[in-house]
């Protein structure tokens, strides 16, 4: 059975930034998942230019998505438009930081 992006982004939430407990997908980091044969394109960004975990956070999600069945290569592009604010996190990720909804 060929990988999906639907089994993308559940490996993709696995990966959790280390100063925030919700992960990337949650925190609406990832803006975009692709299969092209047996690779994968990821488009994202980060919580911050500054942000310390800039090497990690890729390398983490490439070892838990070349994971995948017929996955050999995860290529990662950080974009910094459209900006990653707070309005980014889905319902779940602001249910665990516990904001309230307004």
């Amino acid at each position: 059975m060929a990988t999906t992006t639907e089994d993308v982004y559940g490996e993709l939430r696995q990966v959790f930034d280390p100063e925030i407990p919700v992960s990337i997908v949650d925190l609406g980091l990832v803006y975009d998942v692709a299969i092209e044969g047996d690779t994968v394109k990821i488009r994202m960004t980060l919580t911050s230019q500054t942000c310390p975990e800039a090497q990690n956070i890729p390398e983490m999600m490439k070892r838990r998505v070349n994971t995948l069945e017929g996955i050999e290569t995860t290529e990662i592009d950080i974009v910094w438009e459209p900006a990653w604010g707070p309005h980014c996190i889905s319902e779940e990720g602001r249910k665990t930081l516990g904001f309230d909804d307004e």
